[in-house]
């Protein structure tokens, strides 16, 4: 069974920084993407993805303030967020994805309040 390992959140002030890592128990090139969620009340959306090909996608609202990105050598996906709001709060969630099945990491809380 595959297992995603998330760390960095946290508690940020509006207009501050937190990176998030997330290392998988297999090799980041066994997946088809990678990337993060995160939890709203009754939905878990994507924020922003990487394939295994380096394309990226971002969710409109984080569009120039967070950065996906990846450490062949670490074997980690990295979310560096900047510029934080507090609508940016919520349970971040990695996710692998493989052919059809997803695969989740047990998430990481950011709170970004003053």
């Amino acid at each position: 069974q595959v297992q995603l390992v998330e760390s960095g959140g946290g508690l940020v002030q509006p207009g501050g920084s937190l990176r998030l890592s997330c290392v998988p128990s297999e090799s980041i090139f066994d997946f088809n993407h990678m990337g993060w969620y995160r939890q709203a009340p009754g939905q878990r959306d994507l924020v922003a993805r990487i394939t295994v090909g380096g394309t990226t996608d971002y969710v409109d609202s984080v569009k120039g303030r967070f950065t996906i990105s990846r450490d062949n050598a670490q074997n980690t996906v990295y979310l560096q967020m900047t510029s934080l709001k507090p609508e940016d709060t919520g349970v971040y969630y990695c996710n692998a994805k493989r052919m059809r099945t997803d695969y989740w990491g047990p998430g990481t809380q950011v709170t970004v309040s003053p």
